[in-house]
């Protein structure tokens, strides 16, 4: 596909989201590192260009827009409010395939307080619509039930926030939630570790070790070894509990045979209510904008390895190769509390990838 044909994909799909009621607006190409790093750890280093500048320090080649558009509405922005935007974003790959590492995003964010569910319903139903006769496969999910039934638990207030942690990494995450439910051993690194402690004091073990390497200092070094001990003392995650988060994090179905089932454990597992009312209230608002709820897909754990700010629904549209999405997106409200200092608004939004597009419209 000609990058010629792809720019006037995305300049089409641009002028759609700007009929829908959305401001134009723009983002730099360079993002200040500091603020991707404290939204997301270094994890952010293995996905983004990074360099550096003499005076502004170290900086990133721009990821995706979510991040520098809620920063300007938080500080400018009247509500409610409807953006969108067009242009190039990077992101190294682990490996050769169907992900470029640069290429063109459009996209579309909603800032809006009065309904997020009919707001969630809105994003849908228009990129269904701009995407419709593509023969695309739309998948539904909501991390926000998830997030619930981990804060929910009967177990320590270290191991949820390890818990939540780790939502977007599911290999470490499903590791953490076996170990939790003690289907899992330690591993033995871990397990020498806490016998050895057993016998003496973190500080005694500080005192064999010799010398310092890293830049850990004595107190984080004990308070760590404390945590671990903390950890192994405190009892399994219940069975019944585990058993259900199991099978949350498993769950595909329709959209409404999902909502049935997840209503059928709620009074099991109430921490979710809240987040199922929500999730009721985004299909019949989905169902008022003509979607067909009853075959949408539905998948739990649809989002977990995207950008780590979706807190809530989320949707992809996939194409004959499932990988990568058409487009996706999803709800942030965490973010914009974030990056609010002290404010923060519903907020949700997506964005479609006009290359994937392009290249489907030149193979009908």
């Amino acid at each position: 596909m000609t990058k010629p044909a792809i720019r006037a994909e995305a300049e089409r799909l641009f002028a759609a989201f700007q009929a829908a009621g959305a401001v134009a607006v723009e983002a730099d190409l360079l993002l200040p590192a500091e603020t991707l790093l404290d939204l997301y750890g270094e994890d952010i280093r293995a996905r983004a260009y990074v360099t550096s500048d003499p005076l502004q320090g170290e900086m990133m080649l721009r990821p995706d827009f979510t991040v520098p558009v809620v920063q300007a509405h938080m500080a400018h922005g009247a509500d409610p409010a409807r953006y969108c935007y067009m242009g190039e974003v990077f992101r190294k790959q682990a490996h050769l395939g169907n992900r470029a590492s640069e290429y063109l995003q459009v996209g579309f964010e909603v800032f809006d307080r009065s309904a997020p569910e009919a707001a969630d319903a809105e994003v849908f139903a228009l990129f269904s619509g701009m995407l419709a006769g593509l023969g695309l496969r739309a998948v539904t999910g909501d991390i926000g039930i998830l997030m619930a039934a981990v804060r929910g638990l009967d177990t320590t207030a270290r191991r949820k926030a390890a818990l939540l942690r780790h939502i977007w990494r599911p290999k470490r995450f499903r590791a953490l939630l076996d170990r939790f439910a003690g289907r899992e051993a330690l591993p033995a690194a871990r397990a020498g570790l806490l016998a050895r402690l057993a016998q003496g004091s973190p500080e005694d073990l500080i005192a064999q070790a010799g010398g310092f390497v890293g830049l850990r200092g004595a107190d984080e070094i004990a308070a760590r070894a404390q945590a671990l001990i903390e950890d192994a003392e405190a009892a399994p995650i219940k069975a019944p509990e585990a058993a259900l988060l199991y099978d949350l994090l498993g769950l595909q179905a329709p959209a409404r045979a999902a909502l049935a089932h997840l209503r059928g454990i709620t009074p099991m597992l109430p921490a979710i209510l809240p987040a199922v009312d929500r999730f009721e209230t985004r299909l019949e608002a989905l169902a008022a904008r003509g979607i067909a709820v009853e075959g949408l897909a539905f998948e739990a754990s649809l989002g977990r390895t995207s950008m780590e700010y979706y807190d809530g629904f989320v949707f992809s549209f996939h194409g004959p190769n499932a990988e990568p999405p058409i487009a996706s997106g999803g709800r942030y409200d965490a973010l914009t509390a974030v990056l609010g200092q002290g404010r923060s608004i519903p907020a949700v939004g997506g964005i479609i990838r006009p290359h994937l597009v392009a290249a489907l419209r030149g193979a009908m």
